[in-house]
């Protein structure tokens, strides 16, 4: 389980957040989504642990910045930056190592084949694709199987077997109890993903939906989306 209570974070006279708070269920699904410019990089980097901030913010039960939540959590980036001169089986190895994994080879093969990586497995970070190093990077966030996983992104520069594997991941990371946070603007990709969507706007949280919520009133993800954002101030919804 993910808990934000009370993120701040000002960059001198700016409040990028002002005093969130949302969490993020086992077996959960939610979708972070606003304009550019409203505070998602700046609460997704909080949640990784990246900035300094005010409020708290919990993996399960313990402080984000703590070892034992680090070995709960899954980060995949926008911006995925891989060791230049260690190849891409050797990134998983790291990963194994450092978190002491048991058996962490054959889910490391498991993932290089799902995501079409298992013949690039000697190549070097310096070598690869904006694709491939994205697939890199979800293939080692996943490897220690994290309770929290959060994806910025996610589906920039994948092709369209990596997005259908990783929507497929997706849904069996809910099914097994994982709470998942995805940070979009592509509200599109992740219709059939989602079960609670955040959005934000000029750095706070203005609306919060249950997929059940919207379907009720008819309304689709996008609609809200721009009705919110365009429409109205966050004292109105």
């Amino acid at each position: 389980m993910l808990t934000v209570k009370h993120l701040t974070k000002k960059y001198k006279k700016t409040i990028a957040n002002n005093n969130i708070s949302f969490s993020v269920q086992n077996g959960e699904v939610a979708i972070l989504a606003g304009p550019n410019g409203a505070g998602k990089s700046t609460a997704i980097k909080s949640i990784a642990g990246l900035l300094r901030f005010e409020g708290e913010i919990f993996i399960d039960k313990y402080p984000n910045k703590t070892v034992e939540a680090k070995k709960r959590f899954g980060y995949i980036p926008e911006f995925p930056t891989p060791f230049d001169m260690l190849t891409v089986y050797e990134h998983l190895e790291f990963v194994g190592r450092a978190y002491r994994l048991t058996d962490w080879q054959s889910r490391a093969d498991k993932l290089l084949e799902r995501m079409e990586l298992t013949d690039k497995a000697k190549k070097l970070g310096k070598e690869l694709s904006k694709g491939m190093q994205q697939k890199l990077s979800i293939c080692c966030a996943l490897l220690p199987q994290p309770g929290v996983v959060m994806f910025d992104e996610p589906f920039i520069g994948l092709d369209p077997h990596a997005i259908k594997e990783l929507k497929e991941m997706i849904l069996e990371m809910r099914a097994n109890g994982t709470s998942v946070l995805i940070s979009t603007h592509m509200l599109d990709s992740v219709n059939e993903l989602w079960d609670k969507c955040l959005i934000m706007k000029d750095g706070v949280i203005v609306a919060e939906r249950s997929k059940t919520e919207i379907e009720s009133t008819g309304e689709n993800l996008e609609d809200l989306f721009f009705k919110i954002t365009e429409n109205k101030t966050s004292a109105e919804v």
